[in-house]
């Protein structure tokens, strides 16, 4: 079977780019990780087979952005690395390679709190200072920080939100402090003093995975404090209701990525404009099948009705993000398709 670029996993391409550097670079790598993640590389290079030259080189050359951008990044922060790579490879790719350093800009102390669960890290942060708790929220994943941000007490949740809208460049110094309390609570080693930061945009994609009602509530604090950081806010999420915003083409290109069950039920506690929205962008026979769907569920809690449309929201995000489709009201004239 033929091995394609665009169909290999992170592991995979790993795998490759360390047959492809020879045993004694990728001895030392291998040193360096975990035990876990030595099995899975180790399994996928055993399983290796031909691989095309050019594959190869394509896998060489992320690697090499890859490198460049952490050098960048250790010498002037993220910023620096992002100004020298848009001139280097344009800004769609310094985007790419940014993106995928996200992970490993986090430092380790913050990378061990992946596998646990929520409600034992609320437990842990609730009593924290406010200012401690988003810190930590914006060295998470976005999915695991809305999570968290969801168990908090609502008053809680809206500082905390607040502060992660508002909070600037994190130092190293300080990220080692926060750091060494979590390595003593969860006994983990210690890791890299690369920092991200938080801002309007990080809450954006927190606020974007939260419970509706929990996000109102948030926005509206935050719009009592500061009317310009909310409307800022807002600007950069995208909720259900946002759908009237897509232009024809984008909604189809939404359409071949969504489960007609998913459209479905997110439909059933929709707005007319939406419905309409959508009809208008699907031939007339699966307009009916879709309606027939909805009519075939019955009632339906409106937390599953909401779950589903979280799930159309996040595609939307992810499409985006890929610049295959346009939000109106966002982005400058470069991002018109026409």
């Amino acid at each position: 079977m033929e091995v394609k670029y665009e169909t290999l996993s992170s592991t995979q391409k790993a795998a490759i780019a360390l047959v492809a550097f020879g045993s004694e670079v990728s001895s030392l790598v291998l040193k360096t990780l975990s035990e876990e993640d030595l099995e899975k590389l180790t399994v996928e290079i055993a399983n290796l087979r031909e691989v095309p030259p050019e594959v190869e080189e394509k896998i060489i050359k992320e690697c090499h952005d890859i490198f460049m951008a952490r050098q960048y990044i250790s010498q002037g922060g993220i910023d620096f690395a992002k100004e020298i790579l848009e001139k280097a490879v344009g800004s769609k790719r310094a985007f790419e390679i940014l993106n995928r350093l996200e992970s490993s800009l986090r430092t380790s102390g913050f990378n061990l709190l992946k596998n646990i669960d929520p409600r034992q890290l609320v437990n842990f942060i609730q009593n924290e200072h406010p200012q401690t708790i988003s810190l930590i929220l914006t060295q998470l994943v976005p999915q695991q920080a809305a999570a968290v941000l969801s168990e908090l007490p609502p008053e809680l949740q809206a500082e905390v939100a607040l502060r992660v809208a508002t909070m600037e460049k994190i130092s190293p110094d300080v990220l080692k402090e926060v750091e060494s309390t979590l390595e003593g609570h969860f006994q983990n080693t210690a890791g890299r003093d690369l920092s991200v930061s938080g801002g309007a945009k990080t809450i954006a994609e927190i606020l974007n995975l939260i419970e509706t009602t929990a996000e109102k509530n948030i926005l509206q604090a935050i719009e009592a404090d500061n009317a310009d950081l909310a409307a800022e806010i807002k600007n950069m999420m995208f909720v259900f209701d946002d759908l009237v915003l897509l232009d024809d083409r984008s909604v189809q290109r939404l359409l071949k990525e969504v489960e007609t069950k998913d459209l479905a039920i997110s439909l059933k506690a929709a707005s007319e404009e939406v419905k309409n929205k959508i009809f208008a962008n699907v031939s007339e026979r699966v307009a009916v099948l879709i309606k027939e769907e909805i009519e075939f569920m019955g009632p339906m809690r409106l937390s599953d009705v909401e779950s589903a449309q979280q799930r159309v929201v996040e595609t939307v995000r992810r499409l985006e993000e890929e610049g295959q489709i346009v939000v109106a009201g966002r982005g400058g004239k470069e991002d018109i398709i026409v």
